[in-house]
């Protein structure tokens, strides 16, 4: 969904010589001198969001309705000449990502808590949903059908101050902004940033509309994308905290545990999303009231009621012959939620 923009963690010791056995190769990255002045004079695009699920009877207050998959309207007219269909994706001339490298940053890992390590393996699940059929539910979208089209890039670790209140959206773009000082500006490159477990994120200062489990009057979202523009260049990146908590969790018994699936599901979507709509000018529902605004992947989040707790209910799949866990994607041309590409009713 778009939305126009305008407990916490103490202060976490610098990255030590520790990750030097990096299995993925992380680099160290820092803070690009000038990186809040341009980030602060950038223009940023709209946001898209991955909200909160109800937890322990209470309704967290959302940006976007979750866990309903619409039926075919059969009011007439729409986009389809052969009926309504109120879930499908309306195109609103922006651009999308016929290809684009994926760069992961992790902020503020400890020894306890290492990059990539501490969120399960979102490098490895990249890498997978790029060779994977999954993938290829874009292909619609985006006007190609080649393999291999979204491949990791250059992945980063980082010391980023933090004190007693959250971080905000500006200090995402900061961190997004220097690693594309590194590997690149652009639509070809997105940056996907990575918050240790216990950091809460909000979208400014005010503390109102937030990632904050441990406040749920201003828990309103799990992960999110977006852009912006600054006088060196595009910059694409989501914002990936610690998906592992009620209100974002995969339901129990996924194949990879609920860390790593939490993790990947939220990725995926963010992912996804970014790749049909990066600036949020490209492909999302403006046909039906109660979608009014939602993107490729918010239209398939469907829900696992177990006690009194909630979780995510994604599809089990495989993807570069790996199981994983994962949300579907709206098709457009089957008019359903898919886990892999499908023709034309």
């Amino acid at each position: 969904m778009h939305i126009h923009w305008t407990s916490r963690v103490a202060l976490v010791a610098l990255v030590s010589a520790s990750f030097a056995s990096r299995a993925e190769g992380e680099q160290e990255l820092k803070i690009a001198p000038g990186a809040a002045a341009a980030v602060r004079q950038s223009t940023t695009h709209l946001k898209g969001l991955n909200t909160a699920t109800p937890q322990q009877g209470t309704l967290l207050r959302a940006l976007e309705k979750r866990g309903q998959h619409p039926g075919n309207d059969q009011g007439g007219g729409g986009s389809s000449p052969r009926g309504r269909y109120p879930a499908d994706l309306e195109f609103h001339g922006g651009p999308t990502l016929p290809s684009v490298v994926h760069h992961t940053v992790f902020v503020n890992p400890t020894a306890a808590c290492p990059p990539n390590g501490c969120w399960g393996d979102p490098i490895g699940f990249l890498k997978d949903l790029n060779r994977s059929d999954f993938i290829h539910v874009t292909d619609q979208y985006v006007g190609t059908d080649e393999n291999n089209r979204y491949p990791v890039g250059t992945n980063f670790f980082i010391s980023y101050p933090v004190g007693p209140k959250p971080l905000t959206d500006l200090d995402i773009e900061i961190i997004a902004f220097s690693a594309a000082q590194v590997a690149g500006f652009g639509y070809g490159h997105i940056y996907h940033v990575f918050l240790v477990p216990g950091q809460d994120l909000c979208f400014d200062s005010t503390d109102t509309v937030c990632y904050s489990p441990d406040n749920s009057a201003t828990f309103f979202f799990c992960a999110y994308h977006s852009s912006f523009d600054t006088s060196k260049g595009h910059v694409l990146y989501s914002a990936e905290p610690f998906q592992d908590v009620a209100g974002c969790s995969v339901r129990p018994g996924t194949p990879n545990g609920q860390k790593a699936d939490s993790t990947n599901d939220t990725l995926s979507h963010e992912s996804i999303e970014a790749i049909t709509d990066p600036d949020g000018d490209a492909y999302w529902n403006s046909t039906n009231l109660s979608l009014f605004g939602q993107e490729i992947g918010d239209e398939c989040i469907f829900l696992f009621f177990q006690g009194n707790n909630v979780f995510s209910d994604p599809t089990p799949l495989r993807l570069n012959g790996k199981p994983y866990a994962l949300q579907p994607e709206y098709s457009n041309r089957g008019h359903i939620c898919a886990s892999a590409p499908v023709e034309d009713e």
